[in-house]
């Protein structure tokens, strides 16, 4: 009679177990599948950007955002869809207009219907003189009457870019020749206190909107935005890097980025040999 009641009896202590079993495994595979879910659809934001005046659409306008460093730019109707979490910062910029930085809100992200407005920007033409070169068509006058650009870079045994030096950045050579001995002296205070900045610098060169947004810019602002530094020291570190007054002076965004980049990654690799 015992016996009987024992086999009775576990038929449904097994069935409990199962059924219990069951459910983890159910719950196990619901949040697993939530996860994959959320890795495959990231947070987007939607908006329209419009002149402020008018509230025309802007086309082309470039959109960064600068905590997670990616960009876009709007379409013909003015809209843009771009990566972004709450309180991250997009970077509008558009020709001719005052470039804004908004901060992402969950209302944002939750109605997705952000309307940016770009004001216009006020310029004042001045008289422009063009000055054009008289040629002789003899060589040996013409060639003294033509600008030369004196800049030139050394190159440095061990490394695969030089350092750029001329008339313009007196020094220039002593101070290559500093950041290869005592670089955590000369480039410290400008990298080492910002290993965050500097460590989207790879990010931005992989970004192709970046990259065109910074081709077509001279003002260094965009570029400041970007690292979270002054545009002096932006200017700061090239000279530091051996850089020419010439070249600081008319290279576009995309060039400085290109040379801070290339410098700080000798910094890392002779900074780690000391």
């Amino acid at each position: 009679m015992h016996y009987l009641l024992r086999t009775q009896i576990k038929p449904d202590t097994g069935a409990r177990v199962n059924q219990y079993s069951m459910k983890r495994i159910l719950l196990i595979l619901s949040l697993f599948t939530f996860g994959v879910t959320l890795a495959q659809n990231p947070e987007t934001l939607k908006g329209t950007v419009v002149n402020a005046e008018n509230g025309v659409p802007l086309t082309n306008v470039h959109v960064v955002n600068l905590n997670q460093v990616v960009g876009t730019i709007t379409n013909e109707g003015g809209t843009f869809e771009i990566s972004a979490q709450a309180n991250d910062t997009l970077y509008f910029s558009f020709i001719g207009f005052k470039t804004i930085q908004v901060r992402v809100t969950n209302d944002m992200l939750k109605f997705q219907n952000t309307e940016v407005q770009l004001t216009e920007l006020a310029y004042a033409l001045e008289q422009v003189v063009v000055s054009p070169f008289q040629l002789t068509g003899y060589l040996e006058i013409d060639s003294k009457n033509i600008p030369v650009n004196t800049s030139r870079r050394y190159s440095i045994s061990g490394l695969e870019l030089g350092y750029e030096a001329g008339d313009n950045n007196p020094g220039a050579f002593a101070r290559a020749m500093g950041s290869i001995f005592n670089p955590a002296d000369l480039l410290y205070n400008l990298f080492g206190n910002k290993p965050k900045q500097m460590r989207k610098l790879r990010k931005m060169k992989e970004d192709d909107e970046i990259r065109n947004l910074l081709a077509s810019k001279f003002d260094r602002q965009t570029l400041a935005a970007l690292l979270q530094v002054e545009t002096s020291e932006i200017e700061d570190i090239l000279r530091n890097c051996s850089y020419s007054d010439n070249f600081i002076q008319t290279a576009n965004d995309l060039q400085i980025l290109d040379a801070i980049s290339q410098c700080y990654e000798e910094y890392k690799v002779l900074n780690r040999n000391n």
